[in-house]
């Protein structure tokens, strides 16, 4: 592992340099990885592994779209796609990638298939971490192991695609064979990992929860509407309003970012921008910075899991679920949002 100085705190971490994928695909070679589930992270995960020369099967149920898709992107009925419980059968890591109200549900039959020396592979800590409200409580005798990338899996597809990776993070939970190390650094090598960092499930699930609902979700686009509408509010046109609140920042600036930092997206704006950013950041970390602290308690009471299990468990979720996205999707922000992204440039080619 290599040591990183991350801001004067000093982190070991994984790296294709060190752990290639030569070693990866060594250490995978007798293994038959069963992706079960082919929704957000499924897809992405499966097609890098197999495209990185690993043993990989699907398994989803049919009929379903999710397996139209997997026989669309070349995974081929009775002999890389199946359904769950013969891909369970078939799988030596079972890399369980469905949906947390889903992997409840199934458990009972994923568990009767994980016989001595498996591997229980997850991208998320939330079933075994709640496991109390789960019932997820996998046996002693199989390793169970974590790789979570950070972004979504067309994130994760896009990048392998380009050539680049995803950084990820892994978590060893059960080492029942002595091999659980390895499997998890080479399986998080060959999704398409730009570099692995050290985890635990549970910080895993802490900070996960606690980001969706914050910077990287919620607390975003609760920040785009209250600017816009405050921007709205003092008469100025939906097309200016979104173009100061979300175009020039995902556009623009967000992609300075993360190409060298904040500072350096700071000294690339003009000098009155930079004052004021400097001058109002702090005013904005003292409003916000309370209810992350709410936010994170909930997340690590279980109350956000509960109401997530809660939710997510009724046969009607999907439906309410539409309803809240509609809304969401139709507003006069996101409205203008479109129109915004049919003017760009790269539309007239």
């Amino acid at each position: 592992m290599a040591k990183i100085n991350f801001g004067g705190v000093e982190e070991e971490v994984v790296t294709r340099e060190e752990f290639p994928l030569s070693k990866a695909q060594e250490v995978l070679k007798d293994e038959t990885v069963a992706v079960i589930g082919y929704g957000v992270q499924g897809p992405g995960q499966a097609l890098n592994q197999k495209e990185n020369g690993i043993n990989v099967i699907v398994g989803q149920r049919k009929p379903s779209k999710s397996w139209d898709k997997a026989v669309a992107d070349g995974f081929v009925p009775g002999e890389t796609l199946f359904e769950i419980e013969e891909a369970l059968e078939k799988g030596t890591i079972i890399c369980y990638l469905l949906s947390d109200a889903a992997q409840i549900e199934l458990w009972p039959t994923v568990k009767k298939h994980l016989t001595a020396g498996k591997a229980l592979y997850f991208s998320h800590g939330f079933g075994i971490t709640y496991k109390d409200r789960t019932g997820i409580v996998p046996p002693k005798d199989v390793d169970v192991i974590l790789v979570a990338p950070k972004g979504s899996g067309t994130s994760l597809r896009r990048m392998f695609l380009e050539g680049r990776g995803l950084n990820s993070s892994y978590a060893i939970f059960q080492d029942a064979t002595g091999k659980a190390k390895e499997r998890v650094v080479s399986l998080g090598i060959a999704v398409g990992s730009g570099y692995l960092f050290p985890t635990t499930f549970q910080k895993e699930v802490y900070s996960d929860l606690t980001g969706e609902r914050g910077t990287l979700m919620g607390a975003i686009q609760g920040i785009f509407s209250a600017q816009y509408e405050v921007l709205r509010s003092k008469g100025h046109s939906p097309s200016e309003a979104f173009n100061e609140t979300v175009e020039e920042l995902t556009q623009s600036l967000m992609p300075l970012v993360a190409e060298n930092g904040m500072d350096w997206m700071y000294a690339n704006c003009s000098t009155t921008a930079q004052r004021g950013a400097l001058d109002w950041k702090d005013k904005f970390k003292d409003a916000v910075k309370p209810v992350f602290e709410e936010l994170y308690e909930s997340v690590a009471s279980g109350n956000e899991a509960q109401k997530s299990i809660d939710s997510n468990s009724q046969a009607d979720y999907r439906e309410k679920l539409e309803v809240e996205l509609k809304e969401l999707r139709d507003s006069e922000m996101w409205q203008a949002g479109r129109e915004v992204r049919k003017l760009r440039p790269e539309n007239d080619k």
